[in-house]
């Protein structure tokens, strides 16, 4: 069914885009413009999108129809076709709903963040363009035009990462999430390429890659499906290519927020269920997927047990969550992995969030040991982050364990019990590293304690919301041994997602074991942390404090092996021997021309003598030559 809603919910932050650039541009050349009106742009534009994707939502659940509009043909050359159209099926209005809800609240987040900022309505138009881009993302028919918002999101994160340019760290760090990213984006783009020619069809949409995906054979099939998860490795923040998300932190705290909970790092969860029906022919990558999900969700919760700063550490909680979500789209539990980005949105949006006002309030101070020993009175914050705590441990009957339980159930029932026993220790980690957060930021006892600080309602009103989706989020996929219906599942069934069938009592069995280990993880932390010595924070030294050196390893291994390779060629390939080649030939022919040059001195005897030389060695010749 055609509509031509469909293309407004891209087309409405974008608007945002122009008008708040516009304006902004406008304010610094001309006349300043009112932070009120890129606020009502900014956040009013992002609402029209979810309003717009709720009406189709709607829709879809009355009459059971897919949405479908075709603006153009973009490339016709031989057998590449390729047409800028849109698909609103369950899966991209599922997406669609939270990234434009969530978003929006993000947004309206950054009003109360960003107030008084110079760059403030630049912001604003560069954070409309990134829900745009993630939206075009989304709901793209075809994987060309996926990939269009694959790098608009890329593009937008190095913007807002690097927003505050006038400190180099933060351009090193936009500069690393940029570069990082390249490298996965030229797996993604090899991966469609590798798809187009084993199919070597005409049609790119995805309706039509599912329907001949059975003629291609089944080593490009897998060539093609390890390609597309190297772009996600790198989008989604993953082993290898995940370094870049801790520093993308140099950046505001709403872009962390909406990198981490809407937008770009679900990005390759995403375009894996989106690929369902490749991964489902070779499972061998869908378990190599799995397992670098698994040991990239153990790799940051041991890493974030030794962080002092409050975003990275909810930063690598984001790399723990999204392997997490691997493990499910791995094993082809398509629906369980998108279920856990819908409920991770919602408290970690709310955790950045939260962080961002506690940051506020201590005047930029990152550091949890002394943001502790000067704790600002911020109730409605410390409850929200508690919500947020709580949910992210994967305790019932917030939203998280429901999503992590199933994820955990899912391997276990396929018999990958060393993935099953990652998760499970991963989980522990996570409750421990979470709660270590919380005591030191709320708990631990202080000597100095800042008084109630004022925080602005719409910084408050988002957090709030936020909490009841963190708290309420996971009862959309209520477990059948519950009386739940699955309603998440039921409505991703075009994923051909797994399902989970085991026996009440296994399944009793593992509830109950996650509880425990996630409960024991929270005691640990309480026992270590609820009474600690702000003043004497930990030693930031050490292999996991210092994430086991794999940045220095990067930088010794690629960077500085670039530069010496860059130096070789330059002053050996290029001056020595290229350089030196020509140089030498040219130095050849000048002396040659030198010596050329004796002859021509304009004096017409020596010219005359010259002639008389040249004509008798000619007679000379002539005489021999014919023998006179």
């Amino acid at each position: 069914m055609d509509t031509s809603l469909l293309v407004w919910i891209i087309l409405a932050p974008l608007m945002g885009a122009i008008l708040n650039g516009g304006l902004y541009f406008y304010h610094v050349k001309r006349k300043p413009v009112s932070e009120t009106l890129f606020s009502i742009i900014g956040t009013g534009t992002p609402l029209i999108a979810f309003l717009i994707t709720l009406s189709l939502f709607l829709d879809m659940v009355d009459g059971g129809v897919t949405f479908k509009q075709q603006l153009f043909t973009w490339v016709n050359i031989g057998d590449l076709n390729i047409t800028m159209a849109f698909l609103g099926d369950n899966l991209a209005i599922f997406m669609s709903m939270f990234v434009t809800f969530v978003g929006w609240l993000i947004h309206i987040y950054a009003i109360g963040y960003m107030t008084g900022d110079n760059g403030f309505g630049k912001f604003f138009a560069y954070f409309n363009l990134f829900l745009a881009s993630m939206l075009i993302l989304v709901l793209a028919d075809n994987p060309v035009i996926l990939f269009i918002g694959w790098e608009g999101v890329g593009v937008c994160s190095y913007l807002l990462i690097a927003f505050y340019y006038g400190d180099k760290e933060n351009v090193i760090a936009g500069n690393k999430a940029f570069i990082a990213n390249r490298v996965g984006d030229f797996g993604f783009i090899l991966g469609i390429v590798t798809l187009f020619f084993a199919l070597g069809q005409v049609d790119l949409s995805f309706s039509s890659l599912e329907a001949n995906i059975s003629n291609a054979s089944t080593g490009l099939l897998a060539l093609a499906g390890f390609l597309l998860f190297v772009g996600a490795m790198g989008k989604s923040a993953q082993v290898p290519l995940y370094v870049w998300l801790p520093d993308a932190m140099a950046g505001p705290t709403p872009i962390s927020a909406l990198i981490h909970a809407a937008t770009m790092v679900t990005a390759g969860v995403y375009m894996v269920a989106r690929f369902h029906f490749l991964y489902s022919g070779i499972e061998d990558i869908g378990i190599f997927i799995a397992y670098i999900g698994a040991f990239s969700a153990l790799l940051a919760a041991v890493i974030a047990t030794r962080q002092q700063d409050i975003k990275k550490i909810l930063a690598y909680s984001t790399m723990s969550q999204l392997g997490y979500m691997f493990i499910a789209v791995g094993l082809g539990f398509y629906s369980s992995g998108l279920f856990h980005v819908f409920t991770h949105a919602f408290f970690k949006a709310m955790l950045f969030m939260g962080a961002g006002g506690i940051i506020i309030a201590l005047h930029h101070e990152q550091n949890i040991f002394k943001i502790a020993q000067h704790r600002a009175q911020l109730p409605i914050i410390k409850f929200t982050f508690l919500i947020g705590v709580i949910a992210i441990a994967g305790i019932p009957p917030f939203s998280g364990f429901f999503s992590k339980d199933a994820i955990l159930a899912a391997a276990f029932q396929e018999g990958q019990y060393l993935i099953w026993g990652i998760g499970m220790f991963t989980a522990f980690l996570t409750a421990f590293y979470m709660f270590r957060l919380y005591f030191i930021v709320f708990v631990a006892p202080t000597k100095d304690t800042v008084p109630y600080v004022y925080t602005s309602k719409t910084i408050t009103f988002p957090l709030m919301i936020l909490a009841i989706g963190a708290v309420f989020a996971g009862f959309l996929n209520f477990p059948a041994i519950f009386g739940g219906s699955h309603l998440v599942d039921t409505w991703l069934a075009q994923t051909n997602s797994i399902k989970i069938h085991m026996s009440h009592t296994t399944e009793y069995i593992l509830m109950a074991a996650s509880i425990l280990v996630a409960a024991t993880g929270i005691f640990v932390a309480y026992k270590k942390y609820a009474n600690f010595d702000v003043y004497k924070p930990e030693d930031e030294k050490g292999i996991i404090a210092n994430k086991f050196y794999v940045d220095e390893f990067y930088d010794l291994v690629f960077v500085q092996f670039s530069k010496k390779i860059s130096v070789m060629i330059d002053k050996i390939l290029d001056m020595k021997i290229i350089d030196g080649f020509i140089m030498s030939t040219c130095e050849q022919f000048v002396e040659f021309g030198k010596k050329v040059a004796t002859i021509q001195n304009a004096n017409v005897r020596f010219y005359a003598a010259f002639m008389l030389v040249g004509m008798s060695a000619v007679f000379i010749y002539l005489y021999i030559s014919l023998g006179l």
